[in-house]
């Protein structure tokens, strides 16, 4: 019995360290990074990939030769039984139909944001994952920042004084090459089926969920209400330059101001808004900026990889850092977002363009003071009585729930 014993102790021991078999869906775009990071985790022996699916065959050896390949995750999952973790790395508008898909099997899931392009997807994903008792998490990579554990510790000792507000500001650039990229990009809709493509939606989208997540606003229950004012410099149809102010739950006024008609790309960052001084968090490079009274100090951090974490919440069931129900604030705005009126027009004599050709890209006039303004006055860009905003701001007020 002893031999026994030992035999099915050391199975299990396998069984928990063996290599997880993982399968990924969309393999351009963003999925070239998924590619790259589950390449450096098959060689640490963590992950195998073991195929792949994209109706865009992938570049040739731009997946392992071990990986099969398929057209599409149906074919895939009909070929491929037995998988640990499926990730979705494709357009926004897909996602609905393949997480479901990827539910109905044992595997757990990982979902590029945003997670869905609208509220009743977002809800009927939720009740599917609850239904299956699998982990979702969800591609917000600057939640794993252990920056955030400092600036938690840091707004517990008061060293920053009371947090009267956060604000979130983002300056890209995207050349009219960037809207040319694909079908679905700078689009609010495709034939009837919601995209929902925009400034705060997709390119700039952790800037909004990692001010949510520093607010404590995860779930749909900790947002009282979003205000869009929405513009758009591009001939497109999504907003390209647009003020989002949430209020959470408990009364903490966020302001996101985001752009991508810069004159430059500079990091995006999230502002925390004290009574005895101010926070800034870098949270592409994990930096934190500190003043107050007594000066001024900076510190970078490490960061967990949400592919990994997932992975722990497999075998010992470790909190996800970016669960699905933590999106449910996110989930809000781009609710408020798809359903706000179209985003207005920006007058030309306020826009000009830099670069020719496909190159070229739109900035707008004083967009960098205009954005720094709106963070810092909790102001939107009518509000700010700009020349160019007739827009007034829309809002959107959700029931606890």
């Amino acid at each position: 019995m002893g031999t026994a014993m030992e035999a099915a102790g050391r199975d299990a021991g396998t069984a928990a360290t063996a290599a997880a078999r993982v399968a990924l869906v969309g393999v351009h775009g963003f999925g070239t990074h998924h590619l790259r990071n589950l390449e450096r985790l098959q060689s640490a022996g963590t992950v195998e990939l073991v195929a792949v699916a994209d109706p865009q065959p992938p570049a040739p050896g731009g997946v392992p030769p071990s990986a099969a390949v398929y057209p599409g995750l149906d074919d895939l999952l009909e070929a491929t039984p037995d998988l640990d973790v499926i990730i979705v790395a494709t357009p926004i508008q897909t996602h609905a139909p393949l997480a479901l898909a990827a539910l109905n099997t044992e595997a757990e899931l990982y979902l590029e944001k945003p997670p869905v392009a609208s509220l009743a997807d977002f809800n009927r994903l939720a009740d599917a994952a609850g239904q299956s008792g699998h982990g979702v998490q969800i591609g917000f990579q600057s939640l794993g920042s252990h920056a955030l554990t400092a600036i938690e510790q840091l707004l517990a000792a008061g060293t920053i004084g009371t947090l009267e507000g956060i604000s979130a500001t983002g300056r890209w650039v995207r050349d009219r090459a960037y809207f040319k990229r694909s079908r679905w990009a700078g689009k609010r809709s495709i034939n009837g089926v919601d995209v929902v493509d925009g400034v705060a939606t997709n390119p700039l989208a952790h800037a909004v969920a990692t001010a949510l997540r520093i607010a404590g606003a995860r779930t749909t229950a900790d947002v009282a209400s979003v205000e869009t004012e929405l513009y758009r410099a591009n001939d497109i149809e999504s907003d390209d330059t647009s003020v989002i102010r949430i209020r959470t739950a408990t009364g903490l006024p966020i302001t996101c101001a985001l752009t991508i008609c810069a004159p430059e790309s500079v990091e995006p960052y999230v502002t925390l808004q004290g009574s005895a001084g101010t926070a800034v968090f870098h949270y592409t490079e994990d930096r934190v900026t500190v003043e107050t009274a007594d000066g001024r100090t900076e510190e970078t951090y490490g960061r967990d990889d949400l592919t990994e974490n997932l992975l722990a919440h497999r075998r010992n069931g470790s909190p996800l850092i970016s669960s699905l129900l933590d999106s449910g604030a996110f989930m809000l705005v781009l609710e408020a977002v798809r359903t706000a009126p179209l985003p207005a027009p920006i007058d030309p004599a306020h826009v000009r363009w830099e670069g020719d050709g496909d190159a070229g890209h739109a900035v707008v006039d004083g967009i960098e003071e205009v954005l720094e303004r709106a963070g810092r006055q909790h102001a939107t860009f009518s509000e700010l009585g700009l020349p160019w905003a007739a827009a007034a701001p829309t809002t959107f007020r959700f029931p606890a729930s």
